[in-house]
C-alpha cells in the first residue's frame, strides 16, 4: 500500500472514530444545555432546527437548585451513591472468592456451577423480579438498603471475569503456597487478590454502573421517599399537569455525569481486565 493510501485509511478512521463519538457526545451534550436554558427556550431551535440549539442563549442553573430544594436530590444522588458502592465493596468480596474458587480449587460440580453462574447473568431482571420479591419479602428486608443492595451483590459476570483473570495465574503459586502450610484464605488475600488489579477495576465498575443505572428492582422492593434512587427520582420528574424538561435534563446530566467521571479515569485498567479475563478459558 502506498502512503497516499496509508494515509488515507487513517483519515477514514478518524472520521469513523468521530462520528461515532459524536453519536454519543452529542446527545448528552444537548442534555447539559437544555438543563441551563430556560424552560421556555429549551424547544425553541430545534423545528427549524439551528445551531443554537446546541448552546445556551441565557445559561442558568435554575433547574439545579430546584432539584436540590424542591426534590431533596442531595439525598437522593447520597442514596444511590450508597448503595451502588456497599454493592461494590461486598461484590468484589464475594464475586472474588467465586471466582478464585472456579479457577483455582477442585470439587465436585465445578463446571455444572460456574456455568449456572454464567447464565445467571443472562437471565433478565424482569424474569426474576416477582420471586427475588417474594424472598426479600419473606426476609423481612423491603423497603430498606438491604433490600437494595443484597440481591445485586453476587454478578455471574463479575465471577466470570474473576475466574477468568485468576485462571491465567500459574496453579503451581497456589501449590507452593499450599505446601508452606498457607490456608486458602490467605491464598486468596495476599497472593491472588493484589495480582488483580484490572479485573478488580472492572468488576467494581460493572457493578457500580449496575447499580447506578438500576430502575425496575428499586421500583418495586422500596417504597419510603427516604431510599429514593436517583433513576425512581428521574422518572418522578414526569408530571401529571407538566413536564419541567429543565429539571429532567438537570437530573439526566448528573445521572450521567457520575459513572463517566469514574470511567474515564479508570478506562485502561476496565480494558486490560477484561481482555486478559477473556484470554484464557
Amino acid at each position: 500500500m502506498t502512503v497516499a493510501g496509508r494515509w488515507l485509511g487513517r483519515l477514514g478512521l478518524g472520521v469513523l472514530y468521530a462520528a461515532v463519538a459524536l453519536f454519543f457526545v452529542v446527545p448528552l451534550w444537548w442534555a447539559l444545555v437544555g438543563s441551563m436554558t430556560p424552560l421556555n427556550a429549551v424547544f425553541a431551535h430545534l423545528s427549524p432546527f439551528d445551531l443554537h440549539a446546541l448552546w445556551p442563549g441565557q445559561p442558568t442553573l435554575r433547574a439545579y437548585g430546584q432539584l436540590f430544594r424542591q426534590h431533596d436530590f442531595a439525598r437522593v444522588l447520597l442514596n444511590t451513591a450508597f448503595v451502588a458502592l456497599a454493592t461494590v465493596a461486598a461484590g468484589l468480596v464475594v464475586n472474588g472468592m467465586a471466582g478464585f474458587a472456579f479457577a483455582v480449587m477442585r470439587f465436585r460440580g465445578k463446571r455444572v456451577l460456574f456455568v449456572i453462574a454464567l447464565v445467571s447473568a443472562m437471565v433478565p431482571a424482569e424474569a426474576l423480579a416477582i420471586p427475588l420479591f417474594e424472598l426479600v419479602g419473606q426476609l423481612g428486608l423491603l423497603d430498606s438498603y438491604a433490600a437494595l443492595i443484597a440481591p445485586a451483590v453476587s454478578n455471574g459476570m463479575a465471577i466470570f471475569l474473576f475466574r477468568q483473570f485468576f485462571a491465567e495465574i500459574p496453579v503451581d503459586l497456589a501449590e507452593a503456597a499450599r505446601l508452606d502450610g498457607a490456608g486458602w484464605g490467605t491464598i486468596f488475600l495476599r497472593l491472588y487478590l493484589p495480582l488483580s488489579l484490572p479485573a478488580t477495576i472492572a468488576a467494581g465498575l460493572l457493578l457500580f454502573v449496575f447499580q447506578w443505572e438500576s430502575f425496575l428492582w428499586p421500583l418495586i422492593a422500596v417504597h419510603s421517599q427516604r431510599y429514593t434512587v436517583i433513576q425512581i427520582a428521574l422518572a418522578n420528574l414526569q408530571q401529571q399537569h407538566g413536564t419541567e424538561w429543565t429539571q429532567i435534563f438537570a437530573a439526566s446530566t448528573l445521572a450521567a455525569m457520575v459513572p463517566l467521571l469514574l470511567l474515564l479515569p479508570l478506562q485502561r485498567f476496565y480494558v486490560q481486565g477484561l481482555v486478559r479475563s477473556g484470554v484464557k478459558g
